[in-house]
């Protein structure tokens, strides 16, 4: 995802029915969440636009800028570099040496990296009433295992972090990530729920037969979601940490 202001205030919407967050919650005994947005705002600082337009340069500094169109060499997503690339050289040596530096940028920019309002808590509190927890992202493991003890919150995890692989055709959308934590949990798609905030978050969900939770923080967010058929939407953690609270 790309970095954005926090200031933005969301509306009431239908889809913050209390009912239906209650259900989705009460059926969950695993919980799988994606990580930059509904854990924290990892580009909060370090901003995913300069990341990109770095990521860019690398490749034209390299005579590759033909390599993309002129809307992937615009874009404010690191992430959709990588993947048009990918998409033109798989599993070339320019695809891994391009995916490293991603990375080392995601290690750079989870010292300061925002918490999301509530997150911390919620994880702590769901785990404690015996839910299990899992991370399926399109950022490298690795930056999440930083970012997860900086919060001491690796044990309400691990060993269930499953992030970008080298085989970049099965990020997000593809429901890859969500079917290997599935798998190694042991649980059944029905009996868990996906927290996401981006089109691609519902898409492998629903690819999977996961239910969804999508946290919006603002209403571009929000209106990406609904677009996508996400049908239940926050625009905070808190209601979801109240639920979890009450059913627990």
């Amino acid at each position: 995802m790309t970095s954005e202001t926090r200031t933005e205030a969301v509306t009431e919407r239908p889809e913050q029915d209390p009912g239906a967050l209650r259900d989705l919650i009460g059926k969950a005994r695993v919980v799988l969440w994606d990580f930059d947005g509904p854990v924290c705002g990892l580009f909060a600082r370090h901003k995913a636009e300069r990341v990109a337009t770095e990521l860019v340069e690398w490749l034209e500094g390299r005579g590759l800028r033909d390599l993309l169109t002129q809307e992937e060499r615009r874009t404010l997503d690191p992430q959709i570099v990588l993947r048009a690339v990918d998409r033109r050289h798989p599993n070339s040596d320019l695809v891994i040496d391009l995916e490293e530096r991603l990375t080392n940028e995601e290690l750079k920019a989870t010292s300061t990296a925002m918490p999301t309002p509530y997150a911390d808590p919620l994880i702590r509190t769901w785990t404690a009433v015996g839910a299990r927890l899992a991370i399926t992202t399109n950022n490298s493991a690795r930056v999440v295992r930083t970012y997860l003890a900086s919060r001491d919150l690796t044990l309400c995890f691990s060993p269930h972090i499953y992030g970008r692989t080298q085989a970049l055709n099965l990020l997000k959308p593809d429901p890859h990530c969500l079917g290997r934590a599935l798998n190694a949990i042991g649980a059944a798609p029905g009996s868990a729920l996906m927290i996401g905030d981006a089109p691609t978050d519902f898409l492998a969900a629903r690819a999977a037969g996961v239910p969804f939770l999508g946290y919006a923080r603002n209403e571009r967010k929000a209106g990406l979601l609904r677009e996508a058929g996400a049908s239940v939407i926050v625009d905070s953690l808190e209601p979801v940490l109240r639920a979890v609270k009450q059913q627990g």
